[in-house]
């Protein structure tokens, strides 16, 4: 039986369950949650890295975008919350339409 030791999304287990496939768990403490979430986010950034066409890109960012709300959560805000923060920024500093490249600055 192969091991994964990693945080997978909630309907996994019900997934493999149901393939007749056999698995153990556990749930994470909150300390341990957050830890995998990053864990999860690096593994997700390189397979969106690694991502050779658009769609595959896009379900690599879907994927990120969910662990982003899950940490988030962890750090007592809401996705409207989330969201609320990043049009300050974006309205404060801007985004990254523009693709803006900062060679240097002199002070």
């Amino acid at each position: 039986m192969p091991i994964y030791n990693k945080l997978v999304r909630d309907n996994i287990l019900q997934i493999i369950q149901q393939s007749g496939s056999t698995f153990s768990s556990r749930v994470l403490e909150d300390e341990e949650y957050l830890v995998e979430i990053k864990k999860k986010m690096h593994e997700e950034l390189n397979e969106f890295e690694q991502a050779e066409n658009d769609p595959d890109a896009v379900e690599e960012l879907a994927d990120l975008v969910e662990l982003v709300y899950a940490a988030a959560e962890i750090h007592g805000a809401s996705r409207e919350q989330l969201e609320k923060v990043r049009l300050q920024k974006e309205s404060k500093r801007g985004g990254f339409k523009k693709k803006l490249f900062l060679i240097e600055n002199e002070d």
